[in-house]
């Protein structure tokens, strides 16, 4: 094997270890008793290897108060893994790279409900730009990752 065909293969083996990061790391998701794209995320968390547990709450606000996720970042559904607060539709790759990284953030949110996103896909409709923004405990904000551009 050249060098060009080895780092041709880094990116599949890099995916390949995010991937064994994620097995088995459990997640707690709290959600609305009444949503049905919060199942559909779910469903996207346990095929990246995420062992998640599914609690509903009947008020919200109160679960993401008590995370400390900002009101401008807030989404339908708020996930707890391995002490970092995940809201809304936020990419099994982004959190497998938070868990890596371990940056000094109170979590990763994707505000509203964007088109395309984890869970939120729509056959015959564009998806939309979104960026995942990890936020701190002092307010501080910054785009962790960008999709869809």
């Amino acid at each position: 094997m050249n060098r060009r065909e080895l780092l041709a293969l880094l990116p599949m083996f890099a995916a390949a270890r995010l991937d064994v990061l994620a097995q088995g790391t459990k997640m707690t998701v709290y959600k609305d008793p009444s949503c049905g794209c919060c199942a559909i995320w779910v469903t996207h968390l346990e095929k990246a290897g995420f062992s998640a547990t599914v609690s509903e709450a009947a008020d919200m606000a109160a679960v993401k108060n008590q995370l400390g996720v900002p009101a401008a970042l807030r989404s339908c559904h708020t996930g707890v893994v391995n002490g970092y607060a995940i809201e809304g539709h936020v990419p099994a790759a982004d959190i497998q790279r938070l868990l890596k990284e371990r940056p000094a953030v109170v979590g990763l949110a994707v505000a509203g409900m964007p088109i395309g996103s984890p869970g939120m896909e729509a056959p015959g409709m564009k998806p939309q730009p979104f960026d995942v923004i990890a936020f701190e405990k002092g307010g501080a904000r910054r785009v962790f990752a960008s999709h869809n551009r």
